[in-house]
């Protein structure tokens, strides 16, 4: 959830009052607790009240906050947004609503961003790419801020497009550009929850796929998978007409545009998670070979990885 900067603010916990076995047993370990830390974890009091007393007290001895309803507004675009109501946090989707994509400089930057997603999706000579960051150079501050802010177990901050790609490695590289795709646009007011949620979604993916028994290559392609779902929202261009210049394998294809094959599985997943589909969710994970425990657990881990991301990104917008 955001706060009235329309940063991220807070985390909203949606538990099934028929069955809190999963959040039993999430509260009890280290990661839940470091999450819980920080950033707040709120219920909202309804919601809270369908759970066991034993639950709710674990949940505030953890450090998650008991709300009123009223203090969460929920807004389904831009536009619903009232920054003078009396509420301290803004929840719903309004950040997947479709943006304004610009004129002048503005759409000229989402143009060059777009070339650059098809560069490197198409694994173009790294002249050409180099050649689009030196186009705008704001792009390359992006990026290399959103890598040097990650622990990739480097010993020197990477300074430029050349060393990050020695360092990195393609593949690698090709993870952070994605994400700074979600981050590089300061004038579109959904950019920190959008990234925000393009990171919790692909972290998750990839966590999801290496619970399943997957190798390293599909992990990778189910990061991509995460990623690449949010593209129609960040363009608000149909997500066929995105991908189809970047040539992806048919697997990925396939789970992007009509939720097929398990890469489509674990999307589905992701999705009825963010719905609170529980009935779903279950179905889909179960598929999988994998429990809810162990679902909660990854989308904890997934959590904590967003924050590392956009920390440096929220700080350089504060200064």
């Amino acid at each position: 959830m955001a706060d009235r900067s329309l940063k991220v603010a807070a985390i909203a916990l949606y538990l099934d009052p028929e069955d809190d076995t999963g959040i039993q047993a999430l509260v009890g370990t280290a990661t839940f607790a470091a999450l819980a830390t920080a950033l707040p974890c709120l219920i909202t009091s309804d919601r809270a009240s369908r759970l066991s007393p034993g639950t709710q007290e674990r949940l505030i001895q953890l450090g998650c906050h008991i709300v009123a309803d009223e203090t969460i507004r929920s807004a389904a675009t831009l536009d619903q947004i009232d920054l003078h109501a009396p509420c301290e946090w803004l929840g719903g989707h309004w950040f997947m609503a479709a943006g304004n994509n610009g004129t002048g400089g503005q759409s000229s930057s989402r143009g060059l961003e777009l070339k650059l997603l098809q560069l490197v999706a198409n694994e173009a000579d790294t002249r050409d790419i180099e050649a689009v960051f030196r186009q705008d150079p704001v792009l390359s501050y992006h990026l290399l801020r959103l890598v040097n802010s990650i622990g990739i177990g480097v010993s020197r901050n990477i300074s430029s497009f050349s060393q990050a790609i020695l360092i990195l490695g393609r593949q690698q590289l090709k993870r952070w550009l994605n994400l700074m795709l979600f981050s590089a646009n300061r004038n579109d007011r959904r950019s920190a929850l959008l990234l925000a949620h393009a990171t919790v979604r692909a972290r998750a993916m990839e966590l999801l796929a290496k619970a399943a028994g997957f190798d390293r290559q599909t992990q990778e392609q189910a990061f991509m998978a995460g990623m690449f779902s949010l593209l129609g929202v960040l363009f608000a261009v149909p997500l066929e007409k995105i991908l189809t210049p970047l040539n992806l394998n048919k697997p990925l294809m396939t789970a992007l545009l009509t939720l097929q094959g398990d890469l489509g599985r674990m999307l589905k997943a992701i999705d009825a998670a963010e719905k609170c589909d529980a009935k779903t969710l279950t179905a889909e994970v179960a598929s999988l070979g994998i429990s809810l425990e162990d679902y909660n657990r990854l989308t904890v881990e997934a959590y904590q990885w967003m924050l590392d991301v956009i920390h440096e990104h929220q700080c350089d917008g504060n200064a």
